[in-house]
């Protein structure tokens, strides 16, 4: 592993929502940030270990919760993927009782923030994928990021924590992180042949403007299927309109924030250049699954 001249940007990827593509979100950003040949670390935060599973066949002995509690550094739990500029830091199990073992811990909402600080040259992105809560694990993640990215599903229930959540990282900013921003709000499982769907993007976007990513992430069955079989969408269907849509997002985020070249060594095959838009042949794709 070389080092950059540079620290790597932090994005916590945040929803205190289940079942809003949180996780296909980070698993699928990851992918497409190192398609795009900029290192990229993918730190799994949630005890679900689901965006393990999308890189790492089996279970890690060691994992996140070895390097927040100190067992280990952090260098120890990466583990390269299928993608060449892609690491990633596993969870496990073990996880669930962090919350309740860092609470008489000192700086305990700094321990990631910590265990991250000498890698943090070596990458360009780093990506957390947070749990479905706003527990002590995503207040570390908030602390240890330069910025969120909120998933929010097209559905008006998908509103109704938002509010809460922009709560919790102002009360961060004020009092443990002054440089944490809000990357954007990316709406996910979109479709746009439903009115209700449709309105609730009128509605966001009316609030909260050029905060919302351009890109609409939309509801699709490869993107569903993907993680049945191990892998992110963009290799498992690099065609699929899941896959090209997290490529345009990845795209709009790397140009509000223009990354050096790769710094890490290929540890595994390129993905094939892709046409945006080009579908493979007998895609069932748009399905609303």
């Amino acid at each position: 592993m070389q080092r950059s001249a540079h620290r790597s940007r932090v994005l916590a990827v945040v929803n205190q929502k289940g079942g809003v593509g949180k996780t296909t979100t980070a698993v699928n950003l990851a992918a497409s940030f190192a398609a795009s040949e900029h290192s990229t670390l993918l730190v799994d935060l949630d005890p679900q270990a689901n965006a393990s599973s999308a890189y790492l066949p089996q279970r890690a002995s060691r994992h996140i919760y070895d390097a927040i509690i100190g067992r280990c550094v952090m260098k120890d739990v990466v583990h390269s993927t299928e993608l060449r500029y892609l690491h990633v830091v596993p969870s496990g199990r073990d996880l669930y009782g962090a919350e309740i073992e860092l609470v008489s811990a000192i700086a305990r909402e700094r321990r990631l923030a910590a265990a991250l600080a000498d890698l943090r040259d070596a990458y360009d992105l780093v990506l957390i994928d947070c749990p479905p809560s706003l527990g002590l694990l995503t207040l570390n993640a908030l602390t240890a990021a330069d910025a969120v990215i909120i998933p929010l599903q097209c559905e008006y229930y998908a509103l109704e924590g938002l509010a809460g959540l922009l709560e919790t990282i102002d009360v961060v900013r004020q009092q443990l992180n002054p440089e944490l921003e809000l990357e954007g709000i990316a709406l996910t499982m979109a479709d746009r042949r439903n009115n209700l769907s449709r309105q609730v993007e009128l509605e966001v976007r009316s609030h909260f403007g050029s905060q919302v990513f351009e890109t609409v992430i939309p509801r699709n069955v490869r993107l569903s299927e993907a993680p049945s079989h191990g892998k992110p969408v963009l290799l498992y269907d690099a065609h699929s309109k899941g896959a090209t849509s997290h490529l345009r997002l990845a795209e709009e985020i790397l140009g509000r924030h223009p990354a050096s070249r790769p710094h890490l060594e290929p540890s595994g095959p390129a993905v094939p250049p892709l046409v945006l838009g080009e579908r493979s042949e007998g895609d069932p794709d748009e399905q609303p699954s």
